[in-house]
């Protein structure tokens, strides 16, 4: 027969059920925290999608401003330039918490049919927008810490010749409101833009140098 197992004594059976209170206070309080905690989350959770709305009408109307005058100078330029009724429209929509915009050209002549700025006019269009938005963003840059001065390299590239002496006044007239420097690279013929400039210099080739530069107009 086993032995009996001599029961504990009063004094043992005290420790154990002080030790058993303090375990059970720490779990309550441990339980307490993380309720706590996790109602907190289910309140962020209820609120994210208001944040997230609230987040799209703040960032919409401190851009909007922005963006209206961005499609005013576009849409300007694009008339001048092209001769044609078309507005430069932007959408705007907040993905991963940044505000994102995409721009498209609505031809009024048409129906307000939407039109491909890549391919709008044969490239004509991408070539007006890309100098409009270079344009606008050195004009909102700091003088402190960068230059007024923009390099366009064949950015006339795919415009008709007709249309370079619209374009080449129009940067003159912007250049000169926003007082930037502006140089222009162009393979076009100097008659179609040599009166909106205020100096030409040709690149020749050289045998010997590889290239010379040529005063045209100064």
């Amino acid at each position: 027969m086993q032995p009996e197992t001599p029961l504990p004594s009063l004094h043992d059976l005290e420790r154990r059920l002080d030790r058993l209170a303090a375990f059970g206070e720490s779990r309550a309080d441990e339980y307490g925290r993380e309720r706590e905690q996790l109602l907190r989350a289910r309140e962020f959770l209820d609120l994210a999608p208001h944040a997230m709305d609230r987040l799209e009408e703040l960032s919409t109307a401190l851009f909007g401003k922005t963006l209206d005058e961005i499609e005013a100078n576009l849409t300007h330029a694009i008339r001048e330039i092209l001769g044609q009724d078309r507005v430069v429209a932007s959408r705007r929509e907040v993905k991963n918490n940044r505000l994102q915009v995409h721009f498209e050209i609505h031809n009024q002549g048409d129906g307000e049919e939407v039109e491909d700025i890549l391919m709008g006019q044969g490239g004509s269009v991408c070539n007006i927008f890309s100098v409009g938005l270079r344009l606008i963003a050195l004009s909102q840059l700091s003088e402190d810490r960068h230059r007024p001065f923009l390099v366009l390299d064949e950015q006339d590239c795919w415009l008709r010749p007709t249309l370079i002496p619209r374009f080449m006044k129009l940067i003159r007239e912007i250049a000169r409101r926003l007082d930037l420097q502006v140089l222009v690279i162009s393979h076009h013929p100097l008659d179609l833009f040599s009166c909106d400039t205020d100096r030409i210099l040709a690149l020749r080739p050289d045998r010997e140098k590889g290239a010379s530069i040529e005063i045209i107009k100064e």
